[in-house]
């Protein structure tokens, strides 16, 4: 007998459930590490925050996936203008909060809120409302590709002036999953990869930071305590893990070695604490998210929900496996963060509300069994 069309995809939901456990449960180990450096304030800051942001990105869950996912389509346009007018706002010194030589934050009450999380969701739903509506012409470069270019260098405008190259990076990787399950041309696709490899180029020919990264990863070996400290000291941590870790709270590169061990340094805790198995056990997680995801925009009833359940399945899974390539030496650095488990209320609200979405999707899957 089919199941009902209202009830979600049961595996997929448990996914994310094991997700946001297993997150929580490093995310408070990890935190521990910044008591050693007599940031007591800052680590109770920063958990409460991550408590919140769990909360409320349940809360979120829970209410997108009872609402119809069509209605996303009908916002698309007023929620991409009001992630640009953030975005734009987000620049001002007046406005805007400056961490780390980024500006990416504003603060309402005490509360920290990261704009380029908000664009990542208005550019996946608004692509994805404009592809489903060309009806098979994503082929044509001015009603399929064009577009892709405008709402890229838009966003990439506003991202690169915080600035946020990895994020820009995740949108690229959403932006053309989709163009792709919309029947987009393969040509176009390597056309926008050759001309990301002369943007980095040019990048990191006029910001260092992007230079420095490059030389790190093809070169991790050199300046162990300068811009390869933080690679050398994430693979000291995940190879002193071993097979089953060192045990629950019981790393010791989150004590003063690792930096950012709450951000995009999390995965090396992780691996350390809970050695190869632990490791393996949440890429496995990832990839099973992943999978169930796809699955479920192959059995969507429409377009639009076959094209919003990929980008936004694309964009997640795209982002947790740059951070722990990263990790591993495989990518080269960056500083974005680790879905369901890195500090940053902001992304796991926002990433819980994009789960919603796709449970929302998948309550109207074709052939449930």
């Amino acid at each position: 007998m089919a199941r009902s069309k209202w009830k979600v995809d049961k595996p997929f939901l448990s996914s994310v459930v094991i997700l946001m456990a297993a997150g929580f449960v490093i995310f408070y180990s990890a935190s521990l590490g910044l008591l050693a450096k007599n940031s007591a304030e800052y680590s109770s800051v920063t958990f409460s925050q991550a408590v919140l942001g769990l909360f409320l990105g349940t809360l979120a869950m829970l209410l997108t996936s009872y609402l119809d996912y069509k209605i996303w389509k009908r916002l698309a346009f007023w929620l991409l203008g009001a992630a640009v007018v953030l975005n734009i706002l987000v620049l001002f010194p007046q406005i805007g909060f400056e961490h780390g030589g980024a500006r990416r934050w504003i603060v309402l009450g005490g509360l920290s809120f990261q704009t380029s999380e908000l664009l990542k969701l208005a550019f996946v739903v608004y692509f994805a409302a404009w592809a489903a509506g060309m009806k098979g012409r994503m082929e044509n470069f001015k009603e399929g590709f064009l577009p892709l270019l405008v709402l890229l260098a838009l966003s990439g405008g506003l991202l690169l002036k915080q600035p946020d190259t990895d994020t820009f990076m995740m949108l690229i990787a959403a932006g053309l999953a989709i163009f792709i399950a919309a029947g987009g041309k393969w040509k176009y696709v390597l056309m926008l990869l050759l001309a990301g490899v002369i943007g980095i180029t040019f990048l990191a020919f006029t910001r260092p930071y992007v230079m420095q990264r490059i030389n790190t990863y093809l070169h991790p070996e050199t300046e162990s305590q300068g811009a390869s400290y933080q690679i050398q000291q994430s693979l000291i941590a995940i190879g002193s893990g071993g097979v089953f870790g060192r045990g629950f709270g019981q790393s010791v590169q989150k004590f003063n070695f690792l930096p950012e061990p709450i951000g995009d340094s999390i995965f090396a805790v992780e691996a350390e604490e809970f050695g190869f198995v632990g490791a393996a056990a949440l890429i496995i997680l990832f990839v099973f998210f992943a999978i169930r995801g796809l699955k479920i925009a192959s059995e969507s009833p429409d377009p639009f929900g076959r094209l919003l359940v990929v980008g936004l399945v694309i964009m997640i899974t795209a982002q947790a496996f740059v951070n722990i390539g990263a990790m591993l030496g495989i990518l080269p650095l960056s500083g974005i963060t680790l879905p369901f488990v890195s500090h940053g209320g902001t992304s796991l609200f926002v990433t819980l509300l994009e789960a919603g979405i796709v449970l929302s999707v998948s309550k109207h899957q074709r052939n449930k069994r």
